[in-house]
């Protein structure tokens, strides 16, 4: 009886020591997942503030092309030579 007894408590211990690993195991999942939270969390507000940014670049690379476009119109009315069409192409 008592060695019964020995041997539940062996297979007690050993079952705690892997129910310790699975929990420690779990802890640790659950810190990188809400490293993984954070992060997406702070994502979205520096995106948005760089896209921002690539709209407003856009929208002034869309005003120069229009700009050269217009003088290069002129020129070409006027019969004189686009001087600037090479420094138009780096811009599209």
């Amino acid at each position: 009886s008592s060695q019964q007894a020995l041997e539940q408590a062996r297979a007690a211990t050993e079952e705690l020591e892997d129910l310790k690993a699975v929990a420690k195991g779990l802890e640790e999942e659950n810190s990188k997942l809400r490293r993984q939270t954070r992060q997406l969390v702070r994502g979205p507000a520096s995106s948005l503030q760089q896209n921002q940014q690539l709209l407003a670049e856009s929208h002034g690379l869309k005003e120069r092309i229009q700009a050269l476009a217009a003088e290069t119109a002129n020129l070409e009315v006027s019969g004189g030579k686009p001087c600037c069409l090479a420094n138009a192409t780096r811009f599209v």
